[in-house]
């Protein structure tokens, strides 16, 4: 079960560099249900994930660079590129309060390329729903769009270039 919130970022208040970062490349096979393909570094994973927007199923198989590259053939609409880095809650001053304290969150702080430059959002995965919803996020986390499926990566997936270039010059005057 995969449990998290996202939300947009406008600027990141401390240096990157010294977080782990993972390249992603990403590419959806379908978007109903989920069938996803993604290259993270030197790794390659098939993921399906269920219905949901808190909440959701999510089975991961990893896949030989053959078996990505053929399936990379099946993939609809654009191909996402990204950087992750991860970064521990208790590095952002987020806070579940005293429920997680014995807990060791992270933020997967996505900074996306190509047509998507200018998008940044950031997500919390966690062990229950409760702990979710009991979140109070650091200061920097500008928007919650957990529940806003617009910011789901499949949506961004199936864009195509005019919607793309709107997408992000609403998402750059917020504020």
């Amino acid at each position: 079960m995969e449990i998290e919130k996202k939300y947009l970022i406008q600027a990141v208040p401390f240096d990157l560099s010294g977080y782990q970062a993972v390249r992603l490349e990403q590419g959806y096979i379908a978007v109903q249900p989920v069938i996803r393909i993604r290259r993270a570094d030197d790794k390659y994973i098939l993921t399906v994930k269920s219905k949901g927007l808190l909440a959701r199923q999510e089975y991961e198989l990893f896949l030989s660079e053959e078996e990505y590259v053929s399936l990379s053939d099946k993939v609809e609409g654009n191909i996402l590129s990204k950087t992750r880095y991860i970064i521990p809650l208790t590095d952002t001053n987020g806070t579940c309060g005293d429920a997680l304290a014995d807990k060791e969150l992270n933020v997967e702080l996505d900074i996306f390329e190509g047509d998507f430059k200018g998008l940044v959002y950031a997500e919390v995965e966690f062990p229950s729903c409760e702990l979710a919803e009991a979140f109070v996020p650091p200061d920097w986390f500008y928007r919650e769009v957990t529940f806003d499926n617009r910011y789901h990566n499949s949506s961004l997936s199936s864009m195509n270039k005019k919607d793309i270039d709107a997408f992000i010059k609403r998402i750059s005057v917020i504020g």
